[in-house]
């Protein structure tokens, strides 16, 4: 690394997006993870959509209780 770095003729917020939505990602455990693919696998669709309609079911059930 330098000591020192010029930006005098940098520009502030050249590739700021107020809009910009960030999807980070999120890391199963190794058996919950597992268990997802051979689930998704066997229904023939990938882990995103699994790991959706899990979430989604969950949410309903708990929004079902407030």
């Amino acid at each position: 690394m330098k000591r020192e770095y010029d930006f005098t003729s940098g520009e502030r917020g050249k590739f700021y997006r107020p809009d910009a939505q960030l999807n980070l990602p999120i890391y199963l455990d190794k058996d919950i993870s597992e268990f997802i693919q051979k689930y998704a696998t066997r229904k023939k669709t990938d882990r995103q959509t699994v790991v959706n309609r899990m979430l989604r079911a969950s949410k309903d059930i708990i929004q079902s209780l407030q």
